[in-house]
């Protein structure tokens, strides 16, 4: 889908597939805007062919552009604060920043700082972009790696659609304590809070289901540690640290949860986020290096 940016409109060239179709067939089932989104467009005429406002029930022919009025100015929801992070992709519709130890994905209450939300907003407000900071995911706070936020309305909406699919494709590395003889596994446990414990987790039987995959990458045999890669099925808080530790294979570094304090964090990191672009539809693989002591996970290139 051929698609431009011209100050707070999205034009797309419509593709031959779309001629003959109504406005509103394409808006609901095909761009899958949501309901609410739909309306605010529709009270705002925040939809157009061929730059007129026209009746949805407006069928389209060849040649014609839908240019959609998606890059409002918004509040940006949190403080802005100059924080070094790194960029790994960016365009009109979102962002992939790779996010450093030591840090919340966003704020838990009002005025906080010292986020990756509160970063992004800064990095936003010095490219003179003014739009709410949207997270797709999240990461714990010592975990490092790439992490997806939307920066138009039409993305946030599509990509919140795509995790849930589970079509947004997140890998991890861990180093974990022990040597894992099995080459590949799977954890199907399902997890829930521990009553002891303020924010840990445990698997329980009465919790949420849990999935992960895992595969050994290396293995460090007089270090007695194993380096794998893992890929969720679900999105558990913890779910990697508590699923490896109920198998007897805690993450280096994470003392929550068993492992040895040799390192100053729980040793993982989000590798890898693939996904096809909810506007572009552009399959991209973005991977994230390690911002931290480069000796935590083994060269594995």
């Amino acid at each position: 889908m051929k698609t431009e940016r011209k100050g707070q409109w999205l034009h797309i060239a419509i593709p031959s597939d779309w001629i003959g179709l109504q406005v509103e067939h394409i808006l609901r089932h095909i761009l899958h805007i949501p309901k609410p989104l739909l309306h605010e467009l529709r009270m705002s005429k925040g939809v157009k062919v061929n730059n007129d406002i026209q009746s949805w029930v407006t069928a389209l022919a060849k040649g014609d552009t839908i240019q959609i009025q998606l890059f409002i100015d918004e509040e940006y929801g949190v403080v802005p604060e100059y924080k070094d992070i790194s960029i790994l992709y960016e365009d009109d519709h979102i962002l992939i920043v790779n996010k450093p130890a030591g840090m919340d994905t966003h704020p838990t209450t009002v005025g906080q700082v010292g986020t990756l939300a509160n970063a992004v907003a800064f990095h936003y407000q010095v490219q003179g972009v003014q739009t709410k900071v949207r997270h797709v995911h999240r990461l714990d706070r010592d975990t490092t790696g790439a992490i997806l936020f939307a920066k138009e309305r039409l993305s946030s909406a599509l990509l919140d659609h795509l995790l849930e699919k589970r079509e947004i494709k997140r890998t991890y590395y861990a180093l974990v304590h022990g040597i894992i003889k099995q080459k590949t596994g799977k954890i199907d446990e399902p997890i829930g809070r521990d009553r002891h414990h303020p924010t840990r987790r445990r698997v329980s039987q009465t919790g949420q289901q849990a999935r992960t995959k895992y595969k050994v990458v290396t293995k460090l045999i007089d270090e007695q540690m194993t380096l794998i890669e893992l890929e969720l099925d679900t999105g558990r808080t913890h779910q990697i640290r508590v699923h490896m530790s109920h198998l007897g294979y805690p993450l280096v570094g994470d003392v929550l949860y068993g492992g040895k304090p040799i390192f100053y964090r729980q040793a993982l990191h989000a590798k890898r986020l693939r996904l096809v672009h909810p506007i572009t539809e552009e399959l991209l693989q973005i991977e994230a290096p390690y911002l931290d002591i480069p000796a935590i996970f083994p060269d594995n290139s």
